[in-house]
């Protein structure tokens, strides 16, 4: 600060002290997040000062959440400070920036706009400074050091005489003309603060300009007074933007000026009452500039809260919403696989994709954490079980306080346990039974209206979700929503499990609508493989091989295309080994994960579902999205660790899919499923023509007999 003593008065000045908001950090965090990624290049970014504080505040340079908006509007009676911010990617980083070569580079770039004059053109250009950050978006700890540049003499600057109120200086007149030539020259800018400006007055006016007239103002007077918008609080001293004013106006040589009056211009308001008076005049001596041209030497960079040279941290974990800080985290694992990996990977797709998992057992629980760790937030299930003994060792959503007490609903319990792991997760659950082909429905009017009730509930959820997985271990109960979600153009993925076989495949889309209103023909396969008598949740009676590739999306069967017999009750009068799902145990993780990454593969593609199904022939090919193939199918061997991709044509007579049977629905709605429901399966084979189909094969294989026994 500044020194008095008996032989001469030296000018010292107020440093700034940083204020980096809370909304600045969160900005830099989506910033960081969205924008920068891993790119270490300066960016630009904006604070301001203002110079009405009351007495005692230090000198504050504030940054908030606009920081980052450089063509933005700046508070109302506050000056803008245009910056650099270099945000680094690791703490070491952060901490071996070379911070001299920092400063010394903006110096350079500062004193090159003062001898050219872009400085009187440009005053901002006085008040710049730097941010050297590293923002650890795990821990919400942010590591900080702020620089401004300001360029020095070679000895010190003398005042000539102690500092004066401006009320010791100007007359109420000349403070009241004062007041009333800045608020001109703020119209004059279209501001409502002007950081550095000229001024000559006499006893009965002010004149005030902008530094850019400096080789007129002053014509036919030795006398040179300028002013600056002051932060600073003190009465003794000027605040840091001040510095490097002095510098520009020791520069001017040409006006031979020597001594400089200088108007701390400070405007507060007091009891909601504006006064000026508070402002400072000082008179300054200004000590002569190097002859050789080159940069002054400069200072700037911020002493930390202990006072000596060092950054600063700040943890704002505490004051963060902890659910907001989980979500920021989940992004942040996600984001940067697309930073460091795969650039194209298109997140907001998938994280915004609402998923309906029909079932939530063993496959379901899989899924739901794989969709979870994509980042997904909408998850829905549907269950109509309860949680037994057996359940929580292989269905990670479950622990056994869920099975005391006759255990929980499945669908409910689920939808717990995703929110304690992850409070940012849509998850909701309903607890109710899908109607199914072969389990008769009209034992009652109230079984009769509740399973009409669970069908408008099924088709409303198919409906408002994106993407539905079929989970669930019996083959008739995906039959419903494979009809449903085909008529509605829904994405359907499916995994299906064996003792250590699997399957997960994507359902064909139903094909789009053409310009006039028309379905696009789209031929189908007329034969399909033989029947399985296995149950629904065995990989047995998907074919392991194809003699087909390239098949579009909408020409791609579904679960029931490679059957030749309709669904019907595969619980009836089996064992209890023969009604579980007994497989190896880590398989359902395997095929529950693969079907959430199918599912985000299809989401890549241009043409989502609707895609091309990869084959196995294609694993040496060009893929044809950032994370590689999109099969049909993924047909796992456990035993042998080995998993093939095969693809088949959607079935004519498919008795989910075809068009007789989505016509039926579409025309008939709950009639129609209804006879399905109560109807043994050769309901679905007489309507689809598998029957026909049986009866002409019986027959070829009598004639194929007939003349073998002629020869």
């Amino acid at each position: 600060m500044a020194a008095s003593n008996s032989a001469e008065l030296k000018l010292q000045f107020a440093p700034f002290s940083s204020a980096l908001e809370a909304g600045f950090w969160h900005q830099l965090t989506e910033r960081k997040l969205n924008d920068y990624r891993l790119d270490e290049s300066p960016k630009c970014i904006k604070g301001y000062y203002y110079n009405g504080d009351p007495v005692g505040l230090p000198t504050r340079l504030t940054l908030e959440f606009s920081a980052f908006d450089v063509d933005g509007s700046t508070p109302a009676h506050c000056c803008e400070a245009v910056g650099k911010l270099y945000n680094t990617n690791t703490l070491d980083a952060f901490k071996s920036t070379d911070k001299k070569a920092l400063l010394d580079r903006e110096s350079e770039e500062l004193w090159a706009a003062i001898q050219s004059g872009d400085a009187l053109t440009d005053p901002r250009i006085l008040c710049r400074f730097i941010l050297l950050t590293f923002a650890d978006l795990k821990k919400y700890h942010f590591y900080y050091w702020f620089c401004f540049p300001a360029l020095c003499f070679p000895e010190g600057i003398k005042l000539i005489k102690e500092p004066s109120v401006l009320t010791t200086v100007f007359t109420a007149k000349q403070i009241s003309a004062l007041q009333e030539a800045y608020d001109g020259l703020c119209i004059k800018g279209s501001t409502t603060a002007v950081p550095y400006f000229l001024m000559k007055y006499t006893d009965d006016t002010v004149h005030l300009a902008p530094l850019a007239e400096w080789g007129t103002f002053f014509a036919g007077t030795q006398k040179v007074a300028v002013g600056v918008y002051d932060p600073c609080t003190l009465s003794q001293h000027p605040g840091w933007p001040l510095r490097n004013l002095l510098v520009l106006l020791a520069s001017q040589r040409g006006a031979k000026v020597d001594t400089v009056e200088v108007l701390c211009f400070r405007d507060r308001t007091l009891q909601g009452s504006r006064s000026i008076q508070h402002s400072v005049v000082f008179h300054v001596k200004l000590p002569e500039l190097p002859s050789d041209s080159a940069c002054p030497k400069s200072v700037g960079w911020e002493k930390n809260a202990k006072g000596a040279m060092g950054p600063r941290m700040v943890n704002l974990s505490e004051c963060m919403d902890p659910k907001r800080l989980a979500e920021s985290s989940v992004d942040l694992n996600l984001k940067l696989m697309r930073w460091r990996l795969v650039p194209s990977l298109d997140l907001d797709k998938v994280v915004s994709t609402k998923c309906l998992l029909l079932g939530a057992g063993t496959l379901g629980c899989n899924v739901a954490r794989t969709l979870m760790g994509w980042g997904v937030r909408h998850i829905t299930f549907v269950d109509n079980a309860k949680i037994s003994y057996s359940n929580p060792v292989r269905q990670p959503l479950y622990e056994f306080e869920d099975c005391l007490g006759g255990g929980k609903a499945k669908a409910i319990a689920a939808v717990e346990r995703l929110t304690k792991i992850f409070p940012g997760v849509n998850a909701e659950g309903f607890n109710m039974s899908i109607p199914m082909p072969g389990h008769p429905v009209n034992f009652s009017q109230a079984t009769l209206a509740q399973a009409q009730k669970d069908v408008e509930q099924l088709e409303k959820l198919i409906s408002e979700h994106d993407v539905v997985f079929l989970l669930m271990d019996t083959r008739e109960s995906r039959w419903l929503p494979t009809v449903i979600a085909a008529s509605k153009r829904k994405l359907v993925v499916n995994a299906a499990l064996g003792f250590d076989t699997f399957v997960v495949m994507r359902h064909g889309l139903k094909a789009r609508q053409n310009g006039s209103g028309d379905a696009d023909s789209s031929p189908s396969c007329s034969s399909a493989s033989s029947s399985s008598s296995t149950p629904a949740g065995s990989a047995s009676s998907v074919p392991t091989s194809s003699l087909f590739s390239n098949i579009p999306g909408h020409k791609l069967g579904c679960y029931f295309c490679n059957d030749v017999v309709a669904p019907g009750d595969s619980t009836r009068d089996r064992t209890l080994d023969q009604q579980c799902t007994v497989s190896r145990p880590g398989l359902a993780m395997i095929a529950g994960a693969l079907a959430v990454e199918m599912m985000v593969s299809i989401l890549q593609h241009s043409e989502g579902g609707y895609a091309v199904a990869s084959s196995s022939d294609d694993r040496m090919n060009e893929p044809p999205t950032s994370l590689g193939l999109v099969p049909h199918q993924i047909r796992g061997f456990l035993s042998r660790f080995d998993n093939v991709l095969p693809a088949s044509l959607a079935f004519d007579k498919c008795t989910a899919c075809s068009a007789v049977v989505l016509d039926h629905y579409e025309k008939e709605g709950f009639h129609f499923l209804s006879k399905v429901f109560n109807s043994s399966h050769s309901f679905l084979e007489d309507l689809t023509g598998l029957t026909l189909l049986h009866q002409e094969t019986q027959a070829a294989e009598i004639w194929d007999m007939s003349d073998d026994e002629s020869i």
